[in-house]
């Protein structure tokens, strides 16, 4: 995390601000509000302290709300007191971080909203900014969904090359529970789900089929195994996948197409 803000300054700021050092004495001092413009979902706010501090950090910074918390237009997120320079030259890392990061949790919201009163969970998955993973994860989180496996590196999730690339169903699961971690697979086919049940699979990834198909599938299933649907749910049909009978629906679209939230800073002298 403080590795992704030390580099977003860098890439902003780089050698100085030179704008801020040509009209802004430096010993002056101010004040900021970072302000909601639309409703959202808040995330990131605990990055402020972060960027500031590796700028020198400022006099005072209280933050007014939490991760997860609903705002409308016009509440006041966080306030900041310092030399008016840091400020400035923190401002656009700060709102890139705020606005993206709220995004994701306003649409996670949306997300788990539209599947309220189903037993379905929602997951995300790794469809995230390069380098932003945990942040973005966190932002998902702060909106009620679920994190999936962080990387490739904490659960296993045998998909259609593992398979052929293992030679088929059987040996890869067979090899994959050695490991000791939780095994979730792919199946494409009839076959390919009576083989993975056949040889212990308890949690099933279904990829790409409507509704309908889903729920047919499902209950051939007959609660042998945990299902995670995935492949183009979005927020206008992610509650029918819900109704299916699945215990998860993933959706990459949480991280991958959230918009940037409307967030203002501003600035006063003191």
């Amino acid at each position: 995390m403080i590795e992704a803000v030390r580099l977003a300054l860098q890439e902003d700021i780089g050698p100085g601000d030179v704008t801020s050092q040509a009209c802004v004495p430096e010993s002056q001092k101010a004040k900021g509000h970072f302000v909601a413009r639309e409703p959202m979902v808040v995330a990131g706010l605990d990055l402020l302290r972060e960027i500031y501090t590796l700028r020198g950090g400022v006099d005072e910074l209280t933050l007014l709300r939490q991760p997860g918390n609903c705002v409308q237009a016009g509440d006041v997120l966080a306030a900041v007191r310092g030399n008016a320079r840091t400020l400035l030259e923190c401002e656009r890392v700060a709102l890139n971080f705020l606005q993206r990061l709220s995004g994701v949790a306003t649409l996670a919201r949306q997300f788990t909203d539209a599947v309220e009163g189903t037993t379905c969970r929602v997951l995300d998955t790794r469809k995230t900014t390069p380098g932003l993973r945990a942040l973005e994860k966190k932002a998902a989180a702060a909106g009620g969904v679920a994190n999936h496996r962080m990387g490739l590196f904490d659960a296993i999730l045998i998909k259609n090359n593992h398979i052929a690339a293992a030679g088929g169903v059987r040996p890869a699961i067979q090899r994959a529970r050695a490991t000791g971690l939780a095994v979730e697979i792919e199946v494409r086919t009839p076959t390919e789900l009576s083989e993975a049940l056949g040889a212990g699979a308890d949690h099933l990834l279904l990829d790409n089929l409507t509704p309908a198909e889903a729920a047919q599938w499902i209950r051939e299933i007959g609660g042998r195994a945990k299902v995670e649907l995935s492949g183009g749910i979005t927020l206008e049909n992610v509650r029918a996948y819900a109704e299916t009978g699945a215990d998860f629906v993933s959706s990459g679209a949480i991280t991958h197409s959230a918009r940037a939230m409307n967030i203002s800073f501003r600035l006063e002298l003191v």
